[in-house]
C-alpha cells in the first residue's frame, strides 16, 4: 500500500496498526516519491538479520582475499 504523507498524518494509528498487526507494508510517499516505510517489527528483525548474513559472508570473502595485511602490521603503521 502506498499513502502520501499529507493523508498518513491523518491516519497514523491505522498505519501503525495495519503494519504491526496485519503484516502489511506501507510506503509512504512525498510528492508522489516513496520516502519511507511502515513495517511490522517481524519484518524489520527479518531484514536485519539478512543484513548481518550479508555482512558475515563479505567479511569471509574479504578475510580469504589475497594481500591481506595483518593485524600487527596495522597496529605498528598506526603506532599502537
Amino acid at each position: 500500500m502506498q499513502i502520501p504523507m499529507n493523508k498518513a498524518r491523518g491516519q497514523f494509528a491505522e498505519i501503525l496498526n495495519r503494519a504491526a498487526y496485519g503484516g502489511e507494508r506501507i510506503i509512504l510517499e512525498r510528492r508522489g516519491k516513496p520516502v519511507a516505510a511502515v513495517v511490522s517489527m517481524e519484518d524489520l528483525e527479518d531484514l536485519a538479520a539478512l543484513e548481518d548474513e550479508a555482512d558475515l559472508r563479505a567479511a569471509l570473502r574479504a578475510r580469504n582475499q589475497k594481500g591481506r595485511i595483518p593485524l600487527a602490521d596495522v597496529k605498528t603503521r598506526l603506532g599502537m
